[in-house]
């Protein structure tokens, strides 16, 4: 990541327009092209950005530019759209680069590996008489999060997510359908868990014969006990 404190102008052009006059501002390249500019206010969110794919250029500002006291340009172009960014730099305070390496992704509680750990401990709560073959099953495509088998000993694989969507439909069939290759596990059923699943998902999965399961994560936990509730 390219992090730059600078004194600037933004104009963004192309569908709209947008001028930011000259301020002192931070800019960040990330190294998935997006360019972002904030202040120093306005919380998370960007003065103005665009994001990838895009290419960033760094140009010699033109003679009036110069005049004006421009020492930099920084010219933001979309690859799939007209829209683009003019960073004119006054003055640079600051500029540095960092590698930040692959991030592991925000940690919240009632993640996929937590719900996984409550469901493989708690597997009946797919169906009476279910048992658990291993959590984390690996196939060629990727590991299936739980696989177990029902009551009647048929071998059913289970993608669990924190909220349900089309891609975790895909993603269980593309499992599915490796696994039922396999003569020692086929037919190999599908459940797809969630806490949340979308309406577009649900309909999805069902028409492709696949089970899907809401996921109550204080249930699992034991710490909402039914047995007391009112309603």
């Amino acid at each position: 990541m390219r992090v730059v404190i600078a004194r600037c102008s933004v104009d963004y052009g192309g569908r709209l327009t947008a001028h930011l006059p000259t301020a002192t501002r931070l800019l960040m390249v990330k190294a998935d092209g997006s360019v972002l500019v904030h202040s120093d206010g306005g919380s998370y969110k960007p003065l103005n950005w665009m994001t990838p794919p895009c290419t960033l250029t760094e140009l010699e500002p033109t003679a009036d530019e110069a005049d004006e006291g421009v020492e930099a340009v920084w010219f933001v172009q979309h690859s799939k759209s007209e829209d683009n960014l003019r960073v004119r730099l006054f003055e640079v305070l600051h500029d540095s680069t960092h590698d930040l390496g692959i991030d592991p992704g925000l940690q919240k509680d009632g993640v996929e590996a937590q719900l996984q750990e409550l469901l493989a401990q708690h597997i009946t709560t797919l169906g009476d008489g279910y048992t658990l073959i291993r959590r984390e099953y690996m196939t060629a495509i990727g590991p299936v999060d739980i696989m177990c088998r029902d009551a009647d000993g048929a071998t059913v694989a289970v993608e669990i997510k924190r909220r349900g969507d089309i891609d975790g439909v895909e993603q269980l069939t593309r499992y599915l359908e490796l696994l039922n290759r396999d003569p020692v596990l086929a037919p190999v059923q599908g459940v797809f868990a969630a806490q949340l699943i979308k309406p577009q998902a649900r309909t999805l999965a069902q028409d492709r014969g696949i089970r899907c399961v809401t996921l109550d994560y204080d249930a699992l936990r034991g710490i909402d006990d039914v047995e007391s509730r009112l309603f």
